[in-house]
């Protein structure tokens, strides 16, 4: 295979995310996975030895970036009540496309009031509050995956 299609597939794998990338071409096989900061490709063509070349991630300057090096600064902790994902899901803020949302930053809920919907399985959940207060920040965007015990809303 030739050295710039391995290049450019290294690239692609590493600025799309994704775990692992396996491409055969006729006899010609490559296997480019992800390992924490390094990517690893491995290309095998009929009988020939495996090739293996690791490639580091840098940043201009030169040194690894702060996620690479796993030093990321702590999330500032929002001020007020936290609500939480009960469930993993797609969040939605409106009960349809272009309807209304359940609820907008400065807006006053009180306990049960229905603050989103999370969709699991095909089913529909609404979220409610579980405690009343002014809506200070809203954490996820409109149809974005949610885990569980992922910020949703902060309360206040």
């Amino acid at each position: 295979m030739d050295l710039r299609k391995l290049k450019k597939l290294i690239d692609l794998v590493e600025e799309s995310g994704i775990a692992e990338l396996e491409i055969t071409e006729g006899e010609e096989k490559v296997r480019i996975s992800r390992t924490g900061q390094s990517t690893q490709a491995t290309v095998t063509t009929g009988a020939q030895a495996a090739i293996s070349q690791s490639v580091t991630k840098e940043t201009a300057s030169g040194t690894l970036a702060p996620a690479a090096t796993g030093q990321t600064p702590p999330p500032a902790e929002p001020e007020g009540h936290v609500v939480k994902a009960p469930m993993v899901g797609t969040f939605y803020r409106s009960a349809a496309p272009g309807a209304k949302p359940f609820v907008e930053v400065g807006q006053t809920v009180n306990q049960g009031d229905t603050l989103c919907i999370i969709e699991a399985m095909k089913l529909l959940n609404e979220i409610e509050a579980d405690c009343g207060g002014m809506v200070k920040e809203i954490l996820v965007e409109n149809g974005q995956p949610v885990e569980y015990g992922e910020p949703l809303f902060v309360i206040g």
